[in-house]
Parts: structure tokens; C-alpha cells; sequence
């Protein structure tokens, strides 16, 4: 399978080099790219693809504002968004998991790394593994005043279902989750459906932030 990606970035250099890794790759085809938000959101509904790589901070309409428009979006429910960022601990990139996006990189990434994130987010997981993912959730998602989360939503979770969810927080996929539990992978899939539907979650990213805003999860100190 073929994972179509459109570039959102302001800096023409950064394309580019996104661009000619992607090019060389087996695998990857570049739909489009936007230097602005504006352009992203237009590109998304061009082309549909798997995948908006978006920077966070460009002018005008920025990549908050454009995330929030492509999770949104009725004809763009199966495009992911994967947000860069310059500095590891972005309240902007709390607010992009919030809205929707499936996860974040450091702009200064491994090229591998940006690869497998790309891989990883195509196949539906979220990218939550890295350190520096779960020390922005502890930091940022902890504070009193972004609990907005109205609790009652999150009523009829089970105490299995917390469970998978803590497990989901941090970071493992079906597959981990299974083996953690001794259950099958097809019952961890379904688990983490149902929380996500409970709850409200567009998709497993914005599951663990709707988590830690209602309490259901709370960050480990050290994390």
C-alpha cells in the first residue's frame, strides 16, 4: 500500500527535504504541499491523503487552526495528521492532539524515525510511544484548568476498560495490549473501540488526551 502524504510547512527547505526523503522511499508518495494552513485544509480536500504532515507554527491560518478543520472535516475523516513542532513541549501540540491529530515529531527527527512515524499513523496507531509525547501529556494535560471534559461522559467505562485504557496512555498497540493482558488481539481492538466511543475520541491520540482531561488516566510523576 502506497501512503499518500501532503507536506504543510512554511519553510520551502523543510519541503524539500521532506520531499526528496520521501521520493527516495518505497512506499510513500507526496499528494501535495502547503506552505500555509489555508493551503494544507485545500490540499487535504484536493487530494485525500493517508497523511497532512503539518507544522504547527506558520502565518496566517496556522497549523492549529488547520488540524482542527481537517479532523473536522466530513469528506476528510480518514486523513490523519501527524504535527511537527521545534520545541518538545508545545502547548500548541497538546491543543493539535485535542483537535484531532494522531500524534507529533520533533522537527529534528531522524529521517527512519519520521518514516516509521509515518508508517505507524497510516496503520491507524497513534503516535504516543516517545518520552517526550508522555512528559507533554504530564506537564500540560495535568494542569486544573484544561479539565473540560464533562466526567458523566465517561460514566459507563469499565474498570477493564480503564484498564486498557492506562495501557493505551502508554503508548502500546493491540498487539502489546494483548500480550499484557493475555487476551486476543481482536478483543484489545474491541476494548479500545468501545472506550473510544464511550468517550468520544476521534482516534487513539485524542483518546489518551480525552483520558487524562476526565481523570481516567493520570500522569506518573516521572514520566
Amino acid at each position: 500500500m502506497t501512503i499518500r502524504v501532503v507536506l504543510a510547512d512554511d519553510q520551502a527547505l523543510v519541503r524539500a527535504g521532506f520531499r526528496l526523503l520521501l521520493d527516495t522511499e518505497d512506499g510513500f508518495e507526496v499528494a501535495g504541499e502547503a506552505s500555509d494552513g489555508e493551503q494544507a485544509v485545500a490540499q487535504a480536500v484536493e487530494h485525500r491523503p493517508d497523511i497532512v504532515v503539518m507544522d504547527i507554527r506558520m502565518p496566517g491560518t496556522d497549523g492549529l487552526e488547520a488540524t482542527r478543520r481537517i479532523t473536522s472535516h466530513p469528506d476528510l475523516t480518514g486523513v490523519k495528521v501527524l504535527v511537527l513542532t521545534t520545541f518538545d513541549v508545545d502547548e500548541y501540540v497538546y491543543e493539535a492532539l485535542r483537535a484531532g491529530a494522531s500524534g507529533f515529531l520533533l522537527k529534528d527527527t531522524e529521517p527512519v524515525e519520521l518514516l516509521h512515524a509515518l508508517r505507524v499513523v497510516a496503520a491507524g496507531e497513534a503516535l504516543l510511544a516517545p518520552t517526550v509525547t508522555r512528559r507533554l501529556i504530564a506537564e500540560i494535560v495535568g494542569r486544573p484548568e484544561h479539565r473540560r471534559i464533562d466526567t458523566s461522559a465517561v460514566q459507563e467505562v469499565t474498570e477493564r476498560e480503564r484498564e486498557v485504557l492506562a495501557l493505551v496512555a502508554g503508548g502500546l498497540s493491540n498487539d502489546e495490549i494483548a500480550a499484557h493482558l493475555v487476551i486476543s488481539t481482536a478483543t484489545a481492538r474491541t476494548h479500545v473501540s468501545r472506550i473510544m466511543t464511550k468517550i468520544g475520541a476521534r482516534d487513539r491520540a485524542q483518546l489518551v488526551v480525552l483520558a487524562y482531561e476526565s481523570g481516567l488516566v493520570t500522569p506518573r510523576r516521572g514520566s
